[in-house]
């Protein structure tokens, strides 16, 4: 059988390694080593003029690494992948890779904190126009887009809000005018959605997250044509960022891609009873899951996602205050950043991940003051919901 015969689980355990070619060992060897030498001299030669495939110097290429980016490159349908040494450094890889001075890259008016700074306040400094975008109604990017639109950005399902943007549709507006569209595919991951099947040119991931699954990592991924890898690997990666990810990382997210479908199921199975619990709830003003039927962009999310996902953003009575009074409330639920562990991790995104947002542009990009990010783990759904209940019955009690 074909490697893409086989189901997503089997491929994200096998793909891309072949313990006959290592010894007989069931995992991947660690090479931890920073350069690997020539037969010859003529054969470094030809690996430096590219006519030659082997690795030379681990700031381009490592075995261990190769092994992770064929894994991921195939679960996510793409031709080739990109190991780097963090999600911001697979975000900046990418896009130092395609822009100079006089592009515009275009991007939709909520992301992730860092994101948002890196758009708006880095890319300008070197001449790089950026240009806000509300992308859930893709008419929008129709008025916005010119011919300098070198790139159209965002994340589906968004952080902090779960808002979704139509690939298929955005896609085919951004390749209308010659732009590529690169999508953040954390929250989702490759089990739920995989962009490019939908008509997305690169894929970028916080692997530090569900890909992951364990909060030990810190590590991004790329994922795109073979055409576009390699030219973020030998421009974005090698001469502009540096960003590389240690073999060490690679193993850990190996071992952690193999258990990723069954991880999901369980995210989304446990997030799906919490949020229900949280919209019934009367300190609860509002819950954006994909799941609900309150959802605004249910069909969307019936029509792109595979099931909804683990992050429940709630917003509370009270505000600011409200949402930080819940958080200190809680027992079992961390008060922690990031995402995708097998701990349930909460924070408040205006004080914390969105902090580099205005107040002003918080309000206009649907991020509440009061708004609380729940990272649903793989804890049992009642103990959550009670550690909820309780926290959320005292903040009731006071509000009234």
């Amino acid at each position: 059988m074909r490697s893409t015969d086989y189901d997503f689980s089997t491929r994200a355990i096998h793909h891309g390694y072949d313990p006959q070619s290592h010894q007989g060992a069931l995992n991947p060897p660690v090479y931890m080593s920073s350069t690997f030498t020539f037969d010859t001299a003529e054969s470094g030669g030809a690996m430096f003029a590219g006519e030659k495939e082997g690795h030379f110097y681990s700031r381009i290429s490592n075995p261990t690494l190769d092994h992770l980016e064929q894994r991921i490159a195939n679960l996510e349908g793409g031709e080739a992948g990109l190991c780097t040494a963090s999600g911001m450094g697979a975000i900046t890889s990418t896009l130092w890779s395609f822009l100079e001075a006089g592009d515009e890259v275009i991007i939709d008016k909520t992301l992730y904190g860092c994101t948002f700074a890196f758009m708006t306040h880095g890319l300008p400094r070197f001449g790089v126009k950026v240009t806000l975008v509300d992308m859930t109604n893709p008419e929008n990017l129709t008025h916005a887009i010119s011919a300098k639109t070198k790139i159209v950005y965002f994340e589906t399902p968004a952080n902090p809000n779960n808002r979704l943007v139509d690939i298929a549709a955005v896609s085919r507006i951004a390749h209308r005018a010659g732009a590529k569209v690169v999508v953040d595919n954390t929250y989702a991951t490759p089990v739920i959605t995989r962009p490019l099947e939908h008509g997305a040119d690169i894929v970028v991931h916080s692997a530090t997250k569900f890909l992951s699954g364990h909060g030990d990592v810190v590590a991004g991924l790329i994922v795109g044509s073979l055409e576009d890898i390699t030219q973020i690997r030998l421009v974005g990666l090698k001469d502009m960022t540096g960003a590389v990810m240690s073999p060490m990382t690679a193993m850990l997210l190996l071992r952690g891609i193999k258990t990723l479908e069954l991880r999901m199921e369980r995210h989304c199975k446990t997030a799906a009873e919490v949020a229900q619990a949280l919209e019934a709830h009367p300190a609860v003003l509002s819950v954006s899951y994909p799941g609900l039927d309150s959802f605004a962009q249910r069909d969307l999310a019936r029509r792109q996602m595979a099931s909804f996902g683990g992050m429940i953003p709630f917003e509370v009575k009270g505000g600011k205050a409200g949402g930080i009074a819940l958080m200190n409330r809680l027992n079992l639920i961390q008060r922690a950043v990031s995402l995708g562990d097998a701990e349930s991790l909460i924070q408040h995104p205006a004080s914390m991940t969105h902090s580099t947002y205005t107040p002003e542009e918080r309000a206009e990009h649907g991020i509440a003051e009061g708004l609380v990010r729940l990272s649903v783990g793989l804890e049992g759904a009642a103990d959550l919901i009670n550690d909820l209940d309780g926290a959320l019955g005292a903040h009731n009690m006071q509000a009234a």
